[in-house]
C-alpha cells in the first residue's frame, strides 16, 4: 500500500512538472516572460524540496510558497513595473504590435478605384437555414474568379489582425481549388445568371448580391454573420496581385473595392549616442511622409504638418508618472488633498471605532452586568452583517437626502434642516465616517474585551487598598495595559482604513466631485478608491501607469506609517530579541 501511495505521489510531481513546464513555455511564447520565470522558479524549487533530502523541512512550505509568488511577488513586480510606462487606454499593445497593426490591418489601407467589383455571395443551407459556410464569386474586368472563406494569416494571440484567400480564375464549368472541384452552374453564364456552386456532395445556393433585388433581402444575415465574422479583416488576392476588400460604398451598400496598404516598414541607419543603429519606421504610401512616433503613440502628419493619432503602444517614460503627481497642479492639488483626508479618514476610523467600542468592552467587562451574553450578541451584529447590505441600508435607508430616515423624520423632528449627505464634502465625510464607526466598533470592542480580561485582578485590589477611584484605576492600569495589547491591532485596523475601498465606493462613490480636476476624483476618495478610478473608470480612459505610480507610494506610506507605529508601540520586540 506504501509503495502505491508512493507512486503516485511520484505521478503527481510528474504531472505538476508537465503543467507547470507547459504553461512556462505557453507564456514565455506570448510575450509573458515575468510570470513565465516565476513558474519556472517555482518548479525548481518544487522539484528541489521534495527530490532532495536536506530540502525536505520545506516541502511543507510549498502552498505557502506558490501563494507568495504568484499572489504577493509578482503583483508587486508587475505594478512596479507598469508604474513607469504608459500603460492605459489607447496603450495596450507593444510596440511591435502596433507596428503590425499599421501594416496589416485593413483598417489602415486605401481604395485605389472607387468602382466596386461585382459578386456573388454562396451558401450552405441546413434544410432553409443557410450556414457560415459559404464561396464568393467575383467579376473583374470580365473574369469569374471564386474564392472561399478567407484564411488568417496575420494573429496576435485569438485575434486575428488579417485574413487572405488568393482568387482563381474559372476558365470553364469546373475549377479546381486546394484540390477540390467546384462546377459552376450554369456554365456558361454570366455572374448574375450563376446559381450553384457544387463541390462534391455540398451545394452552395445563391444568397447575396448587392446588384440582386432578391438577393439583396438577405443583406442583414450577411452583414450580420458572414461580412462582420469573416469578410471585415479579410483581403482576396487577385493573380496580379491586386487586393479586394470590403467597404462601404456611396450608396450605403456593402461592396468590394481595389485597396492597398497605407504604409510600409522601411529600415533607417540613425546615429545615437556616436553609434550607427538600425531603425526601424514607418512611411506613409499615399504621401510619402515618414510616421511620427513620440510618447509611445504613431502620428500621420498631413502636408500641412497636422498630427493625426493612429496606434499606441507602451512605451517606458521613467518617472513622468511620479512627476506628475508633483508637477501637473491639476494633479497635484487633488492628490495631495485626497492624502490629506485618507490619513484623517484613517486615524479617526481607529479612534472613534475605539472610542465607541471601549466603553462598551468596559461595560461588558463587569461580572455583575446580568444578561452580558445577550448584549455581547447584539453589539456584534453590525459586524455580523456583511458589509455591502449594512452600506445599502445606510445609503438608501438613512442617509438618502430625500427619503432617508434621518432627513425625513430625525432632523425635523429636532427642528433641523435636512442634510446634503452626498452633495455637501463636509457632510458627505461624517456621512462615511459614520458608517465605518458602526461597522467596526464591534471590533474594537471584542479586542479591548479580550485585552481587558487578560489584566489581572489584583492589581485592581491593590489600587483599591491604595485609595485609587475607578477613573484613576482606568487610566494608570486598564488604559496603559489595554494599549500595550491591542496596539499591534490598531496599528493593522489603521493599515485597513487605509485601504477601505468598500465603504466609499458603496456610500458615496467618491463624490462629491472635486471642481477643476483632470482626474476622476471626489471629496471622500481615499487613495485607493482614487487609484479605482484612474484604472477603471477614468472619463479620459484608463490610466494603469498613473494609477500604479500612486499604488505604489500607498505601499510605501502604509508600509512607513506601520513600521513607524510599531517602533513607538514596542510592538514585536519580542519577536526580533
Amino acid at each position: 500500500m506504501k509503495k502505491l501511495i508512493k507512486l503516485l505521489l511520484w505521478f503527481l510531481l510528474a504531472l505538476l512538472n508537465v503543467t507547470f513546464f507547459w504553461a512556462g513555455v505557453f507564456l514565455f511564447q506570448n510575450e509573458y516572460y515575468e510570470l513565465s520565470i516565476v513558474l519556472f522558479s517555482l518548479l525548481f524549487l518544487i522539484d528541489f524540496f521534495i527530490i532532495n533530502p536536506r530540502g525536505y523541512p520545506y516541502r511543507y512550505v510549498i502552498p505557502a510558497l506558490v501563494l507568495l509568488f504568484v499572489l504577493v511577488l509578482y503583483p508587486i513586480y508587475f505594478t512596479f513595473k507598469v508604474a513607469f510606462t504608459n500603460y492605459g487606454t489607447g496603450h495596450f499593445m507593444s510596440r511591435q504590435e502596433a507596428i503590425e497593426r499599421l501594416l496589416y490591418d485593413p483598417n489602415f489601407s486605401y481604395v485605389v478605384d472607387s468602382t466596386p467589383v461585382s459578386y456573388k455571395v454562396f451558401v450552405v443551407y441546413d434544410g432553409l437555414s443557410p450556414t457560415e459556410d459559404f464561396l464568393i464569386l467575383f467579376r473583374v474586368n470580365g473574369v469569374i474568379y471564386l474564392g472561399e472563406k478567407p484564411r488568417p494569416v496575420v494573429s496576435r494571440g485569438q485575434e486575428v489582425l488579417l485574413s487572405q484567400y488568393n482568387l482563381v480564375p474559372v476558365n470553364g464549368e469546373t475549377v479546381s481549388l486546394n484540390g477540390d472541384n467546384f462546377r459552376i452552374v450554369p456554365w456558361p453564364a454570366d455572374l448574375s445568371e450563376i446559381n450553384l456552386v457544387v463541390r462534391g456532395d455540398t451545394t452552395y445556393k445563391s444568397f447575396y448580391s448587392p446588384d440582386d433585388e432578391i438577393l439583396r433581402l438577405n443583406a442583414p444575415y450577411f452583414k450580420s454573420r458572414i461580412a462582420q465574422n469573416y469578410l471585415v479583416n479579410a483581403e482576396y488576392v487577385l493573380p496580379d496581385g491586386k487586393k479586394l476588400a470590403l467597404r462601404i460604398a456611396p450608396d450605403g451598400e456593402w461592396r468590394f473595392m481595389h485597396v492597398e496598404r497605407l504604409y510600409r516598414l522601411v529600415y533607417k541607419e540613425v546615429y545615437d549616442g556616436g553609434k550607427m543603429k538600425i531603425k526601424t519606421t514607418v512611411i506613409n504610401n499615399l504621401t510619402g511622409r515618414e510616421v511620427v512616433e513620440r510618447e509611445g503613440a504613431f502620428y500621420d502628419v498631413d502636408e500641412n504638418g497636422n498630427e493625426t493619432f493612429l496606434v499606441g503602444f507602451i512605451d517606458f517614460v521613467g518617472w513622468k508618472n511620479f512627476l506628475r503627481i508633483v508637477k501637473d497642479p491639476k494633479v497635484s492639488g487633488p492628490f495631495f488633498r485626497i492624502f490629506l483626508w485618507t490619513f484623517v479618514w484613517a486615524v479617526l476610523s481607529v479612534v472613534l471605532s475605539l472610542a465607541v467600542g471601549l466603553p462598551f468592552a468596559l461595560v461588558l467587562n463587569n461580572p455583575r452586568l446580568k444578561g452580558r451574553n445577550l448584549y455581547r450578541t447584539l453589539l456584534i451584529i453590525p459586524w455580523a452583517i456583511p458589509v455591502f447590505i449594512s452600506a445599502l441600508v445606510w445609503r438608501n435607508g438613512l442617509l438618502n437626502e430625500t427619503y432617508g430616515v434621518i432627513n425625513k423624520f430625525l432632523l425635523p423632528l429636532l427642528g433641523l434642516d435636512p442634510i446634503k449627505w452626498f452633495n455637501d464634502p463636509f457632510w458627505a465625510r461624517v456621512g462615511v465616517l459614520l458608517v465605518n464607526v458602526w461597522l467596526t466598533f464591534p471590533y474594537m470592542m471584542t479586542i479591548s474585551l479580550g485585552a481587558l480580561q487578560s489584566i489581572p485582578p489584583e492589581l485592581y485590589e491593590v489600587a483599591a487598598i491604595d485609595g485609587a477611584g475607578r477613573f484613576r484605576r482606568f487610566v494608570y492600569i486598564t488604559f496603559p495595559l489595554l494599549m500595550t495589547i491591542i496596539a499591534p491591532l490598531l496599528v493593522s485596523s489603521f493599515a485597513f482604513s487605509f485601504n477601505n475601498f468598500t465603504i466609499i465606493y458603496l456610500i458615496t462613490g467618491g463624490g462629491p466631485p472635486i471642481p477643476n480636476s483632470t482626474t476622476p476624483t471626489g471629496y471622500t476618495d481615499i487613495l485607493i478608491s482614487y487609484v479605482y478610478k484612474l484604472a477603471f473608470e477614468g472619463g479620459q480612459g484608463q490610466d494603469f501607469g498613473f494609477a500604479s505610480a500612486i499604488s505604489i507610494l500607498i505601499f510605501f506610506l502604509v508600509g512607513g506609517i506601520s513600521f513607524v507605529n510599531f517602533k513607538l508601540s514596542g510592538a514585536f520586540e519580542e519577536v526580533s530579541k
